[in-house]
Formats: structure tokens, sequence, C-alpha cells
């Protein structure tokens, strides 16, 4: 009788080691389940303001004061507002019609460029179609990739080129310092190098923009043409869309700064999760002036 008794509890001691350990199990999934949620709840939607189509100087007067600020003295690294970032996005590729087309032209009406915000709380996709802004990677990157405050040419005075505002230009307002088309002023400073002496950032060190759009091609939206004339066509659309950018920030006082978007070690591809399509081709940073 003992020895059934020995032989029920050691079963019992059995049974009950094998309910904890799927109790375990089970809890471990709900763990990690609740983790794994948790982590793609971080990434968020934003919902933009309405453009405001009746902002800014004239077309002629913002092509006047359209300059590229290099000096990062000069820069505020105050975050652009919801109503700016509206105003930005839809003057640079947003629409501007009933049957969907943009305020940029685009080769075959492909609509081939799509916009990347790199923000202090993460990258956004700008969604043209529903006015928002899909964050695709949580954090800050804008200095992970290679982006970041330019050098100032060797000789070149404090703030030029693009220093002063036009006369009578208010830091804030229509007129302060503008932007240049992608690709204009000569060759783009190296990456990630620190800010001209008698800038917002020592010598060294590097200034990290309020807001670096990164416009990205791709190519696959094209239907015909070789891969050479699709990726001719994409910088192209990408040119029309910094360049309305950059007539915004000069039409409504905002400082900006257009860089060839370079990604030989694959980085922002890596980052962004794009395809061999999609063409990285311009970085253009935004801000207020001080």
């Amino acid at each position: 009788m003992q020895s059934l008794d020995v032989r029920l509890n050691s079963h019992q001691k059995k049974t009950f080691l094998s309910g904890s350990a799927i109790k375990i199990f089970f809890a471990a999934a709900v763990l990690l389940f609740a983790f794994g949620s948790s982590q793609a709840q971080e990434l968020k939607t934003i919902k933009l303001n309405s453009p405001d189509k009746d902002k800014g100087f004239s077309i002629m007067k913002s092509l006047s004061l359209r300059q590229s600020t290099k000096d990062t003295g000069k820069w505020s690294e105050k975050e652009l507002s919801l109503q700016d970032l509206s105003n930005l996005l839809w003057a640079g590729n947003g629409v501007n019609r009933e049957d969907g087309k943009r305020t940029a032209a685009s080769a075959m009406n492909s609509q081939d460029v799509d916009i990347f915000l790199f923000m202090k709380d993460g990258i956004y996709l700008y969604d043209a179609a529903n006015n928002a802004l899909k964050q695709v990677v949580s954090g800050d990157h804008r200095s992970d990739i290679g982006m970041g405050g330019g050098a100032r040419p060797a000789g070149a005075a404090g703030g030029a080129p693009g220093g002063t505002a036009p006369a009578g230009a208010q830091g804030g307002q229509p007129g302060a310092q503008g932007a240049a088309p992608g690709g204009a002023q000569g060759a783009p400073p190296a990456a990630g190098q620190g800010a001209p002496a008698g800038g917002a950032a020592g010598a060294g060190q590097s200034f990290n923009y309020p807001v670096k759009v990164l416009l990205v091609s791709e190519t696959g939206k094209f239907r015909a043409g070789t891969t050479e004339l699709k990726n001719m066509w994409g910088i192209f659309d990408a040119g029309l869309v910094a360049q309305n950018m950059s007539l915004f920030c000069s039409g409504m006082g905002l400082v900006s700064h257009p860089k060839a978007a370079v990604d030989s070690d694959g980085k922002i591809k890596n980052l962004l999760k794009l395809t061999d399509t999609q063409v990285v081709v311009i970085e253009l940073d935004v801000g207020y002036p001080k």
C-alpha cells in the first residue's frame, strides 16, 4: 500500500510539473505576442492639416528670394509645425486636382517620387492621397545615415553662400533664407561633417536639421524604357519635387539646403527596406531661420 502511495505521489508530481511547463510556455507566448504587438503599434500615422493655399509671397517674389542656406548657424533647431509640414509636402508633390494628379509633373504621370521625412521621433512616408504621414521607422535617424550638417567649402567666408537674408527680411517671415533646387550650387558637401565655424554646432560636430526630406524615385512605375532611361526620368521627377519645395521655403521664410543623396553603402536602402527599383535621389534639409 505504501508502495502504491509512493507511485501515486510520483505520478502527481510529474503531472504537476508537466502542467506547470505548459503554463509557463503559454505565458511566455502571450508575453512575446504582446511585445510584438507593442512594437508594431509604435509606428503611427499623423493626419496632416489641410494645406493653406493662400499664404506666402508671389511666385516671382519667391524666385527672387531663392537661395541655399548652408551655414547651420543661421538655422533654428525648432521642429516644424504640422501646418508647415502639410504646406511643404503639398507644395512638393501634393494632390491638386480631383483626378489625383500632383503639384509636380512626372514622366508618363507615373507619380514615382516618394517623400520620406527624417524627424526627431522617426521616419515618415508622405501619403499624398490621404494627406497624412505614415511612420515607417521609429527613432531619430537624422544623423545615422550620413546626411549630417555640411562643412563650409575651403576658403568660404562664414555664412556664404546663402548667408544673410534680403534686406528687410525678418526671421520666420517670408523673405528670410530660401533654398536651392536639387543639385544646384556646386558639389554637395561631405555628409556628416561639422557645421561651419560660428555656426550652431562647433567644429567637428554635426547639426541635426529639424527635417530631412529624402526624395526616392520608384522607377518600377515607369511603363516603358530601359533601366538607364528610367533612372534618368526618376532623377528629373525628383528635381521637380525638390524645386517645388525650395520655392515654398523661399516664399514662406523657411531655410533649406539641397544635397545629392548618395546611398553607396546601402544604409538608406536597408533602413527604409527599399526595393531594387527605388532610387535615392535628393536630400532637402528644411527648417526655420534663427
